[in-house]
């Protein structure tokens, strides 16, 4: 009798939490005996992994915070490799998390642990030449941006397409009949507050998002809350009179009329939910400056990449200013013409995206490769 196969699986933020307990959930479906462990959060956790590390204790953004916070990274990125070496896995699980991930990447080729890199890093944006380690750390790459698999071929690599896993949560997905009674929100057009989804991000963002409830009196504001935050991050909006509602975000777009969204997979899961947007970013001044002369494409915000055109509005650090933002909200709720186009460019996405199942279709890659 064959023991069970073992997998080690990798995330380090919310929205690859939540990907990696989807990928899970399809892995265990398709095979219930499989071990699984790794580094996660509360999603992978319920999903069944066992947790070795939280990655809540590893989570830095911004080039500056993370060169501050290297000993706290070199610390977690020794107790996963010696966990990883304990646990002797059949297979390693990358899940987005570039800057961690492609180190352990390099780790599991030194001790011959096949690699499967499932959202890997987004190379295209900056040092693309880092496509080459990616190629030569990695055994299977399962990309979700549909026009990846192109700019892979320009380095003799094959990636599988599997679609976006934003579809299949969003897909389960079923509004709250009494959202507005629930969250004590009275029947004003909701404008929804997206801030990001870990500290340092909220504590750039919110304060400016704050600042436009006096300027739209006939709208509400509501921050879409992290309840793995706490409320106290928040503070700036419940003191300006903001309702905030904690891991309810799918409920809270289903029912906005406009949102303003800090950079990341919210701005995709916004147009994903046809809500018209302003993206919004900011980072510490030294962050911006070395990101300015790294980047290597027009947008930072997925909407505009995929499109590969501008359909929302960037407003990226000095540009993120109140009168900037007031006034293209002004333009999303009282252009019709300019809502509408962005809602038909919206729907082109959802084509170029497709339909397929991304979390099922990957497992079933990986168990391809690992079940002999």
């Amino acid at each position: 009798m064959t023991s069970p196969k073992k997998l080690y699986i990798i995330s380090g933020e919310r929205s690859g939490d939540l990907h990696a307990s989807n990928l899970v959930r399809s892995l265990l479906s398709k095979k219930p005996d499989l071990k699984i462990r790794g580094m996660g959060g509360s999603y992978s956790k319920e999903a069944g992994v066992e947790l070795a590390v939280d990655y809540a204790d590893v989570a830095l953004m911004g080039f500056l915070e993370v060169v501050l916070g290297f000993r706290k990274v070199l610390k977690y990125l020794k107790l996963v490799k010696n966990n990883i070496l304990a646990f002797k896995p059949d297979a390693i699980i990358l899940v987005d998390y570039g800057g961690f991930n492609m180190k352990m990447a390099a780790f599991a080729k030194e001790n011959n642990i096949p690699v499967h890199y499932y959202i890997p890093p987004k190379i295209w944006a900056w040092n693309q030449k880092r496509a080459l380690k990616l190629k030569a750390y990695t055994d299977q790459i399962y990309s979700i941006l549909p026009f990846e698999p192109d700019f892979f071929k320009k380095y003799d690599m094959d990636v599988h397409y599997v679609g976006n896993p934003l579809l299949d949560e969003i897909s389960k997905f079923t509004p709250h009949e009494f959202f507005f009674q629930k969250n004590e929100l009275s029947y004003q057009p909701i404008i929804a507050l997206l801030p990001g989804s870990r500290a340092q991000e909220i504590n750039s963002m919110l304060d400016r998002m704050v600042a436009l409830v006096k300027e739209f009196p006939n709208a509400q504001f509501v921050i879409a809350g992290v309840g793995d935050l706490g409320k106290d991050i928040y503070q700036r909006g419940v003191d300006a009179g903001i309702r905030v509602i904690f891991d309810q975000t799918y409920d809270l777009l289903s029912h906005a009329i406009a949102a303003v969204v800090t950079s990341g997979t919210a701005t995709l899961e916004t147009a994903l939910f046809r809500v018209p947007q302003i993206v919004v970013y900011r980072t510490s001044s030294i962050s911006y400056a070395i990101a300015k002369n790294l980047i290597r494409v027009p947008f930072i915000s997925l909407v505009n990449l995929i499109a590969d055109r501008e359909i929302v509005k960037e407003l990226i650090q000095n540009d993120f200013s109140i009168p900037n933002l007031k006034a293209e909200l002004q333009q999303i709720l009282g252009n019709q013409v300019y809502r509408g186009q962005m809602l038909q460019e919206y729907d082109l996405i959802k084509e170029q995206i497709g339909e397929k199942s991304a979390s099922d279709t990957t497992a079933h890659l990986i168990l391809d490769s690992i079940v002999k």
